[in-house]
């Protein structure tokens, strides 16, 4: 009589542990290995393209001025342009914005703006003593013009705003949320204006986008 009680206790043991029907486990679904806090897929995966499989070069989706005595070359740093950049391009410009990225943010809040969109740019000389004014660089997007609310240095020197021939100086330029670069735009700067954007977009990145999501498909 003892051994069958002890029988029946075990028995009922395991039936108050078997899952209801038509449940499942939290290891089973993967559940139970994210943290808490933790995001398990990029909001914005759905329409980003995967990062790494890109191609094209810098100074290929670069927007291009040339004011007097300084060439000018502009890329807007979004994920959704930079991600068609050849890795090693796309790993430096990600790079320089990630390791901002706490001054980005506490600029931008001292702005009230909650998204910069965020531009690197770089002076070049041309001529000896050539001058630039990064504050001059604007954008027009959707017909409204946006100038830099704040500007991050990236090389020493920058605020003498000067360069002698070959010299480069590079900085951050920073937006405010509405200048959508998915659309065409036009930047300007002293007399110098430029409207590639459009042609770089249909040209350039958005072949390049489908092509790597057909790389990304193939090699899963």
């Amino acid at each position: 009589m003892r051994h069958s009680a002890l029988v029946l206790l075990v028995f009922a043991g395991a039936c108050a542990t078997t899952q209801a029907p038509g449940t499942t486990s939290a290891k089973q679904t993967g559940a139970a290995t994210l943290p808490a806090g933790h995001v398990a897929r990029d909001s914005m995966s759905s329409t980003l393209i995967p990062a790494g499989l890109g191609t094209v070069r810098q100074d290929s989706i670069a927007i291009v001025l040339q004011p007097e005595g300084v060439r000018v070359s502009a890329i807007p740093l979004d994920e959704s342009v930079i991600r068609v950049l050849a890795p090693d391009s796309y790993r430096s410009l990600h790079a320089t914005l990630e390791s901002r990225r706490q001054q980005i943010m506490q600029r931008s809040a001292m702005h009230s703006v909650r998204e910069p969109r965020v531009w690197i740019v770089r002076f070049v000389g041309l001529a000896p003593d050539a001058r630039f004014v990064p504050t001059d660089f604007t954008v027009t997007s959707g017909g409204r013009e946006y100038r830099p609310f704040d500007i991050i240095p990236l090389s020493p020197g920058f605020g003498a705003q000067r360069l002698q021939p070959r010299e480069q100086q590079s900085a951050l330029l920073l937006f405010e949320e509405g200048l959508d670069v998915s659309q065409p735009l036009v930047v300007t700067m002293g007399s110098q204006r430029n409207t590639d954007w459009e042609t770089i977009l249909l040209k350039t990145i958005d072949p390049e986008r489908a092509a790597i999501r057909a790389r990304a498909g193939s090699h899963p």
